[in-house]
């Protein structure tokens, strides 16, 4: 069975970013010295899908461009990748969204 092919293509920012991510990977596998058939096998694909990968193809699943950072020794970093805590959209929501103040409920207000 066919998996369908993108019909829409990437937004452009999306298409930058995979193509610095692609020659990044590209690099880091350079300096390691790692030649493209043993980095493929090391990651179970196709030489043609890491040349795929290292051009930033927007067609390549998640998962494969997370294994190739695997073999790499890169791994950890895919968790910060939307690490909440470097989210400043959604702090600064968060933020805008806190209380001006805080009362206290009706039966509590003489006790105090």
């Amino acid at each position: 069975m066919k998996r369908s092919k993108r019909t829409t293509p990437a937004p452009i920012p999306v298409t930058t970013a995979l193509g610095k991510l692609g020659r990044d990977l590209r690099d880091a596998r350079l300096r390691r010295r790692i030649p493209t058939s043993v980095m493929a096998e090391r990651a179970s694909i196709s030489r043609t899908t890491l040349n795929k990968v290292e051009k930033g193809d927007a067609g390549v699943s998640l998962g494969t461009y997370a294994t190739v950072i695997f073999v790499l020794g890169m791994v950890d970093r895919i968790g910060e990748l939307a690490d909440v805590r470097s989210d400043t959209v959604g702090l600064a929501l968060d933020e805008e969204r806190l209380p001006k103040r805080i009362r206290l409920p009706k039966s509590q207000r003489g006790t105090a």
